[in-house]
């Protein structure tokens, strides 16, 4: 066997496969194949660790055998394909809604792994400059409609299908040694979730249908003031587009939502 199988039997073994391990049998010390054991548990251990680091909450709410044995699952079925372990598990939630959901004793814990997800993305994403009002001071009339509006990156917008939240305020506040806190049965509600960063708190709120629908319009195609206001007109008709649109654009402000507009 040449030195680049080698190699490639020695890290498909590391990484799971029990047959590439045996492939190695007859290469391979009993006292090396040992080791090349500890390598594997300790690459498994490694994104299992990953795993819990990126979904806190929902391995509170599993409970630590329940949450290994998904784990493990997981890592069978998708192989990691990062470069940076920061990102193991990006497909947990849909994994979790797909092969995995005849195991879950629960269908609103795929709603939690999204909510985890979110909240650690918006806390690793990029800054930038928030829209203030001091930004809209002293805008003319008619550059209202041109202006544009830019979403954080941080900004996600969740489409859930249960009432995760107070579940998940109560065990993100959990503290170890403390006694379990009694949780919340989640009811079926399919809403929406929004979730950024202002500063560096990661934030997140239940939206109302209206609030929701303006955000997935700008979200998925940006745009200007003017644009908001179309999609608040069929939203609520036009003779409300404008005071709809005014007072999204108001909380928007305040929760620092929006990127500041281009210096010219």
């Amino acid at each position: 066997m040449s030195l680049l199988a080698q190699q490639r039997g020695l890290q498909a073994a590391v990484l799971g496969g029990r047959a590439a391990e045996q492939t190695l049998a007859g290469l391979l010390s009993e006292r090396s194949l040992a080791r090349l054991a500890v390598y594997a548990h300790a690459y498994r251990a490694r994104l299992l660790g990953a795993l819990r680091d990126n979904y806190e909450v929902l391995a509170l709410a599993m409970g630590d055998a329940a949450f290994d044995a998904l784990g493990h699952a997981y890592i069978d079925a998708r192989p990691s394909q990062q470069a940076s372990i920061r990102w193991y598990g990006d497909a947990l939630a849909d994994f979790m809604d797909g092969p995995y959901a005849a195991r879950l004793p629960h269908a609103a814990l795929c709603d939690l792994a999204r909510m985890d997800w979110a909240l650690r993305g918006a806390f690793d994403a990029a800054a930038a400059t928030p829209m203030t009002l001091a930004h809209l001071q002293g805008l003319a009339p008619e550059a209202w409609a041109g202006l544009p509006l830019r979403p954080q990156p941080s900004v996600r917008l969740l489409a859930l299908d249960w009432a995760v939240e107070p579940v998940w305020r109560a065990l993100r506040q959990h503290r170890s040694g403390a006694a379990e806190p009694e949780l919340p049965e989640p009811l079926a509600q399919a809403h929406g979730l929004l979730v950024w960063r202002q500063g560096l708190e990661t934030r997140w709120r239940s939206l109302t249908a209206e609030e929701a629908a303006l955000l997935q319009s700008l979200l998925r195609a940006g745009g200007t003031f003017a644009h908001l206001c179309e999609a608040a007109a069929l939203a609520q008709g036009p003779d409300q587009a404008a005071a709809v649109a005014l007072g999204a654009l108001q909380q928007w402000l305040a929760d620092e939502l929006l990127q500041a507009p281009p210096v010219t």
